[in-house]
């Protein structure tokens, strides 16, 4: 995953998420899943197709487009905690070798 010594700054969640906010799919892209953010991605594009297909004539843009929407906002909420998944990680995995180096605690002899 990552190395100990470096942070994930790539994969900060705020970063993730606001790059997921501004332009679909980017947020999978700063974590390294862009075939990820491609289906995403692909799929909005097809469910905003059908659903302005569907909806009635007078729907508003909102709602002839709600199937792009939705994806776009599962996408968000995917990178979001693909991110926090992967920080927690880190920081849990980073702080556990810290203790283990500096405990204090020598083994008897």
């Amino acid at each position: 995953m990552t190395d100990k010594a470096s942070s994930p700054a790539s994969a900060n969640p705020y970063l993730v998420l606001g790059a997921a906010i501004v332009l679909p799919g980017s947020g999978h892209v700063v974590l390294g899943v862009p075939t990820r953010g491609l289906q995403f991605l692909f799929f909005m594009v097809i469910l905003g197709w059908v659903t302005t297909k569907v909806a009635a004539p007078d729907v508003s843009f909102v709602g002839r487009h709600a199937g792009g929407f939705l994806i776009y906002a599962l996408s968000i909420l995917d990178a979001y905690k693909i991110a926090r998944i992967r920080y927690t990680q880190w920081a849990h995995s980073d702080r556990r070798s810290d203790d283990g180096a500096a405990g204090g605690v020598e083994p008897h002899t």
